[in-house]
């Protein structure tokens, strides 16, 4: 089986082809492709990957890139994926999230796949969310309130097109706030890591800065959703939108709490007003049940352990100079 991970050299994207990496002893036939515009890989170094340089907003390389390949599994998580810069240059990140899911549906209907596609959208597209709302259903309206919700909306319906009218085998998926180590220092929960990691290490000040700690979100660590990706694919049905995330709403002051616990030092909080969002929905988290009725998922691993985990990750970072 040949697999096709976008964007695998990014956060998730690293830690699914791990994933499926560890699954090839049992699948010996599987074949592991990736494609990045960087060629930084952060995953295992065990993996087997062929890895492709390119950039999946260019029509051509996008056609030649599945004629290649040829997958029977596409995971598609290329995208700007940091909802702050889609307010800084709001044409950049509709430009390249939608842009390059048309050229890689385009190209698979034209080619004629059989592939099975997994579309990764987002929690944001629900955007801003009434307390009437909660917890939040697939069926839940859409209200976005930044550019990168509504480019999210815009890969997830275009998803839903191409499998109306090219019959494409497309599995969607609207996965809310996921963690863990690798994840860039620009999300929270690596930001407040990498601080304290900062703060053990004397690097800086015993101080950490923040931003709204009220917000309450649904944190799951990444590598419970991309096992999740796994089973969408495998057992979702075509056509259709799941939720996927733990179902638990947390608010960020939780993970300060955590580090606090976690951390080898005492350290201050230290309010920053740059941190917050110009649109911050107060609570967002979901109803997953029909996600895990169709594939049996449910969320492994522990909260705080996650946590750990990604303060683990930025001590090695800080201590190596990344």
């Amino acid at each position: 089986m040949r697999v096709l991970i976008t964007g695998v050299t990014g956060f998730a994207g690293s830690f699914l082809a791990d994933y499926l990496g560890s699954l090839t002893p049992s699948q010996p036939d599987l074949e592991l492709w990736g494609v990045s515009a960087s060629g930084v890989i952060g995953g295992e170094k065990g993996t087997r990957l062929r890895l492709v340089l390119g950039d999946l907003t260019d029509p051509r390389f996008t056609a030649d890139l599945l004629a290649q390949a040829s997958p029977e599994r596409i995971y598609h998580l290329a995208a700007q994926a940091f909802v702050p810069v889609s307010w800084q240059d709001p044409w950049a990140t509709l430009e390249n999230n939608i842009r390059a899911q048309t050229n890689l549906l385009h190209a698979a209907a034209q080619q004629h796949s059989r592939a099975r596609i997994l579309i990764v959208a987002s929690q944001e597209e629900y955007g801003r969310v009434t307390p009437a709302d909660l917890p939040i259903r697939e069926t839940t309206p859409l209200r976005p309130d930044s550019p990168y919700g509504v480019s999210k909306i815009t890969q997830d319906y275009l998803g839903l097109q191409y499998f109306i009218s090219d019959h494409l085998h497309i599995v969607r998926v609207r996965p809310f706030n996921h963690i863990g180590p690798r994840q860039n220092e620009r999300f929270v929960a690596a930001n407040f890591a990498k601080q304290v990691a900062e703060m053990e290490a004397g690097l800086r000040e015993k101080k950490l800065c923040v931003g709204n700690l009220d917000a309450q979100r649904d944190f799951t660590d990444v590598r419970d959703m991309v096992r999740g990706y796994v089973l969408a694919l495998d057992h979702g049905v075509p056509g259709e939108v799941y939720n996927i995330g733990s179902g638990t709403p947390r608010a960020i002051k939780e993970l300060v709490e955590t580090y606090q616990r976690l951390s080898r030092v005492l350290f201050e909080i230290e309010y920053d007003e740059k941190r917050v969002r110009p649109s911050d929905t107060p609570v967002s988290y979901c109803d997953t049940t029909k996600f895990r009725e169709a594939t049996g998922w449910e969320p492994l691993i522990p909260f705080e352990d996650t946590l750990r985990d990604t303060l683990e990750y930025w001590r090695g970072q800080v201590a190596g100079g990344g």
